[in-house]
């Protein structure tokens, strides 16, 4: 059964690996944030899904101390989630605000806004 632990944290090193190759390959700040938040916030939660059955199967073999493992990736993982969103929201409207516009926008719905 450990071997869906290692699957798991393979696509979440796999998809943070996605996010940092974004960060260099996409031409703007908007769409290298995108890239990067949504990459690493899915590929984290992988990590943290991985962490929290490795705790779990070390309960069930007789580890009790393993249960605070996964109640702190639980924990983690909601923040993470949390914090992500709202970072890059921060970051893409100070962007915005500093002059920094979109390099292929069809829309900028924020333009007239200032």
């Amino acid at each position: 059964m450990i071997w869906i632990v290692y699957i798991l944290i393979s696509i979440g090193i796999a998809f943070q690996a996605l996010g940092v190759l974004s960060l260099y390959r996409f031409p703007d700040v908007y769409t290298r944030l995108h890239g990067t938040t949504m990459c690493t916030t899915f590929g984290s939660m992988f990590i943290y899904v991985g962490i929290m059955i490795y705790g779990a199967l070390a309960v069930l073999s007789g580890s009790p101390e393993y249960l605070a493992l996964s109640l702190r990736a639980i924990m983690v993982m909601a923040l993470v989630a949390a914090t992500n969103s709202v970072g890059s929201h921060a970051i893409a409207r100070a962007a915005h605000r500093s002059g920094v516009f979109p390099k292929k926008a069809v829309v900028d719905m924020l333009r007239g806004k200032r």
